[in-house]
């Protein structure tokens, strides 16, 4: 157990040596560093996993204090790090999942410019992430939080030489951004009420000093909610996320499914004690991941960019874990979480073999009959969409998201419940469309399958644990997170999951008749009035951007303007011209003739004298 720290330090080590290098280092050793450091922190992760499963340690709860980081006033934070069963799921997660993402980002970034400042940026990201889901107290779980914002922003904006890379960063930084500021000041709420940041102690002291829907205490929930949203990108703050597709493609397998866009679930799961106390903030937890789910599903039904599509599937995925943690759902939000991070991780990483084997084309139309020049591509695809769409039996994706809806169910949550069964069918019925589109239908392009143990490896391990096998695997958080009411089970929760499995099946079924073969029936609708209207309308993401737009940043930018010429910064600068005015009328005085400077010295002697006569 006294290696915990270790998992933090391996990533962080391997981001200095290659930031240092200043790109000098051959690919291959740059990529031996890269992937290498990631891959002792998952196995020394491995270690304490079977460590900590086989012999627990006391309480099933092992915190390893590694030194103080300060002490002001009544504030004191040590660099602590914290293993449960909720921890290790996470640090499994975020150290095995970004592992095989930085296996295959070996191959997919060969020949790219910045190889090495890559792979730096990726091994600060896993370590930030890491210190997130390990540390004990919420002041260095925020340290971590805005790590890896900040390498969201430099991994968004990789490719810095297109101007819109560098704008889809800074839009990612400021939207989250505003999210750590409302999640900031939650923090001082909760420093002030209980004068401590430490996780453990807050979960303590929290029922012992406040009731129930206690207004202060609602007030902190809803701040570190705010924080949630931005990070995870649900709703008001979800636009950040599908523009963030302008990264490398391995960065989006990693922000979008074992790290940064987790982050949210986790932080609402690791302070579920508050949450617990404040029924306001956590039904309004339900409804933002029920309306982010169903708006995202829209969404992603009329996109063209397979990376966008997959972006969309992103927010509505995180939505059911919002739903989840809003019904009180807690451990099946983090086993969906941990699915979730196998089959998105493979859609993502699938995606970038389908674009690199396509010469750099993302739009789906553009590609078509690429199942047989790509047999692993298509395979993965098959089999990470039925995970994602929730396939019956087969797929992990079906026994997490399913665990959810029951939940919702036994909770009492009727409308959370619809809202969980129509964005079934929407999530069926767009990822197959994609499969449809992408793998079926006339070739429209020479495509050429990749090679090499870095490229079908990680996609052959992620194929497994997306299937039924990864659902096998069940995250140690009993005694960590509550007990759901409807953890026991019944024959209502066979009859959910049969009615859940059938509306996945006829959305794939729906998906075949609309969008294989010649898609008349869609060319129809979609040239009709409403068609029109709801494709545009779907296709802007529900103009959020263009509100936001309208609403913040024109609004911004105007009292920019107004106070760039602002009345006071005009009248302080009057001193220095008055300055400059006094010396230009001076110099004038020195003209270099001895006539003049007599003339000066007589006049101002007289000057003198007389001044003098008069005192």
């Amino acid at each position: 157990m006294n290696l915990l720290y270790l998992t933090v330090l391996f990533p962080l080590l391997g981001f200095c040596l290659l930031a240092f290098s200043r790109g000098r280092l051959s690919e291959n050793l740059t990529a031996l560093i890269g992937v290498g450091s990631v891959a002792l922190a998952a196995l020394v992760g491995l270690r304490l996993g079977w460590q900590f499963l086989a012999t627990p340690p006391s309480g099933g709860v092992y915190t390893q204090e590694l030194w103080q980081w300060l002490a002001v006033g009544d504030l004191s934070a040590s660099v602590s790090l914290h293993l449960d069963g909720l921890s290790l799921t996470m640090l499994g997660v975020v150290s095995g999942v970004g592992l095989l993402i930085h296996l295959f980002a070996s191959w997919y970034m060969r020949g790219e410019e910045g190889y090495s400042r890559f792979f730096a940026y990726m091994n600060l990201f896993v370590a930030s992430m890491l210190l997130l889901v390990l540390g004990d107290n919420l002041l260095l779980l925020y340290f971590g939080w805005e790590g890896v914002g900040l390498c969201s922003y430099l991994l968004i904006g990789f490719y810095y030489r297109t101007s819109s890379n560098g704008a889809a960063a800074l839009k990612a930084f400021i939207v989250t951004r505003v999210g750590d500021v409302f999640m900031a000041l939650g923090l001082f709420i909760l420093f002030h009420a209980f004068a401590t940041l430490n996780i453990q102690a807050l979960l303590t002291l929290a029922p012992q000093r406040f009731e129930s829907g206690d207004p202060l205490l609602t007030a902190a929930t809803l701040l570190l909610l705010g924080g949630a949203v931005g990070k995870s990108a649900q709703l008001p703050l979800q636009t950040w996320l599908a523009d963030a597709m302008a990264g490398p493609t391995p960065v989006s397998a990693l922000i979008h499914a074992a790290t940064m866009v987790t982050a949210g679930v986790y932080l609402i799961a690791r302070c579920h004690g508050l949450f617990s106390l404040t029924p306001l903030t956590l039904e309004l937890v339900g409804v933002v991941g029920a309306l982010t789910l169903l708006l995202a599903g829209f969404a992603a039904l009329v996109q063209t960019d397979i990376k966008r599509i997959l972006a969309y599937s992103t927010m509505s995925q995180i939505g059911y874990m919002f739903l989840a943690l809003g019904v009180g759902a807690w451990q099946g939000a983090i086993f969906h979480l941990m699915t979730h991070a196998f089959f998105k991780a493979l859609l993502f990483l699938t995606a970038g073999a389908v674009i690199v084997a396509c010469h750099h084309e993302q739009n789906i139309f553009r590609m078509g009959g690429l199942r047989k020049p790509l047999p692993l591509a298509y395979a993965c695809f098959l089999v990470g969409g039925s995970a994602l769409a929730a396939l019956p039996l087969v797929s992990a994706g079906f026994y997490s998201k399913d665990e959810i809806l029951w939940e919702a169910y036994a909770s009492g949550h009727q409308l959370l419940l619809l809202a969980g069964l129509i964005g079934a069918l929407l999530t069926s019925l767009y990822t197959f469309r994609l499969i449809f589109i992408t793998f079926h239908g006339p070739a429209q392009n020479q495509a050429h399958a990749g090679k090499g143990l870095a490229y079908w490896l990680p996609l052959a391990l992620l194929l497994v644990l997306s299937t039924f096998v990864g659902a096998l695997i069940q995250p140690p958080l009993a005694g960590v997170l509550p007990d759901s009411v409807g953890h026991a089970g019944g024959a209502a929760k066979h009859n959910l999951e049969i009615l859940s499995g059938l509306i996945a099946v006829i959305g794939i079924g729906l998906a075949a008749v609309l969008f294989l073969g010649r898609r008349d029936a869609v060319r129809r609708l979609s040239l009709t009035a409403p068609g029109r209207f709801f494709g545009a309308w779907w296709f802007a993401a529900w103009g959020f951007d263009w509100l936001y737009d309208k609403l913040f940043v024109r609004p911004y930018l105007l009292a920019c303007r107004l106070l760039g010429r602002d009345p006071f910064d005009r009248s302080i600068g009057l001193l220095p011209r008055l300055a400059r005015g006094l010396h230009l009328l001076l110099s004038r005085s020195q003209t270099g003739q001895l006539r003049w400077y007599a003339v000066s010295l007589v006049g101002g002697a007289v000057l003198l004298l007389g001044v003098l006569k008069v005192v």
